[in-house]
């Protein structure tokens, strides 16, 4: 334990959660898009996902997850979601969060779908974990 930082070998944990008001995943893997509408999105997912991480520092190595919660009940693939991921996933790289999308940089999670109940006036949006690895 280091006295100066009180953390362990001088690693400082850290761990936040960007919010994105979304209903709905922006893309899907079952998107049919013509290339300049899909193109037009990723850029504009990429954007949210750098705006929202821009007060954020170099984290080295971190591991991030991707949480959709909706309000119903029917049936959904998560996987569907891996579309939209991509896209904030390199948002980290583009605010300089993380050097690189790869594995030696970043853990990607595969995305999970959570119920909330509508009726105690919850909405739909979705959540990036980010939270810091040691080396």
């Amino acid at each position: 334990m280091n006295e100066t930082t009180g953390v362990e070998g001088g690693f400082i944990p850290f761990e936040t959660t960007l919010h994105f008001d979304w209903p709905r995943p922006p893309l899907s893997m079952n998107d049919n898009f013509d290339r300049f509408k899909k193109r037009k999105l990723i850029k504009e997912i990429r954007a949210a996902s750098a705006l929202a991480a821009a007060r954020l520092t170099a984290l080295g190595k971190c591991r991030v997850t991707l949480t959709w919660f909706v309000v119903d009940r029917r049936r959904r693939d998560a996987i569907n979601v891996c579309a939209t991921f991509k896209p904030l996933a390199d948002g980290l790289v583009d605010a300089g969060v993380v050097i690189d999308d790869a594995p030696a940089y970043m853990d990607t999670l595969m995305p999970t779908i959570v119920w909330l109940d509508k009726k105690a006036g919850h909405v739909a949006y979705l959540e990036m974990h980010i939270e810091r690895l040691a080396a």
